[in-house]
């Protein structure tokens, strides 16, 4: 009951709420955006939501722009040269604290995404989705945050996120959202696992050692 509704029932619930409360903090971050690099103030990208009848799908998601607009488009972060020279100073404080996730309140709002769920790859990450199609986790929408986000986020490779994922999949309850919920909340007071172009940076610190 709760994965077939309860589930859909609290993401429109609760991404109703945020998109009227956080008003202010829209209005904020869209001047502080256009202020520090002109451009567009949202970003959107391509990436792959929950498979339909055994068929990759995709949709658009959106995120506030924490990027100058020379970056390369549709390139994973962990993937560019030196990703650093590529984030405003805006963008760095977004992305240190998620608020760059925000406007992603309205994919969960249209149901493309859910608050807590596998994290949606880009387009052509097809390494992480045949990776997931191990696990079952390509079959659930994708989320906001999600188990593999609280345990590692950028620290972790591919075959491990995937795991982490099949794992949330094979245990999803109202328990474990609420779990991966309060847990995000803590990763990002405390900053975990956030590593600008760093997927698998956990196992190459440990290499080195």
């Amino acid at each position: 009951m709760y994965k077939k509704f309860f589930k859909r029932l609290i993401d429109i619930l609760l991404s109703s709420i945020g998109i009227i409360v956080l008003i202010p903090v829209w209005i904020i971050l869209a001047i502080a955006i256009k202020t520090d690099d002109p451009g567009p103030i949202f970003f959107r990208q391509k990436r792959i939501a929950r498979d339909k009848d055994g068929k990759q799908q995709f949709f658009q998601i959106f995120k506030y722009r924490s990027m100058k607009m020379c970056t390369p488009h549709d390139v994973p972060t962990h993937l560019l040269n030196n990703p650093e020279q590529y984030i405003t100073r805006v963008g760095s404080f977004l992305r240190k604290t998620s608020l760059d996730e925000l406007p992603q309140i309205f994919n969960i709002w249209m149901g493309q995404m859910s608050i807590i769920g596998p994290r949606p790859a880009l387009w052509n990450q097809n390494d992480l989705y045949e990776e997931r199609a191990k696990y079952g986790a390509n079959a659930v929408t994708p989320g906001l945050t999600g188990w593999a986000q609280i345990n590692g986020r950028d620290e972790l490779e591919i075959d491990v996120k995937a795991r982490l994922d099949g794992e949330y999949v094979e245990k999803l309850s109202f328990g474990m959202d609420m779990k991966c919920f309060f847990g995000t909340i803590l990763s990002v007071l405390k900053h975990d696992g956030v590593v600008e172009g760093g997927t698998g940076e956990m196992k190459k610190l440990h290499d080195k050692k």
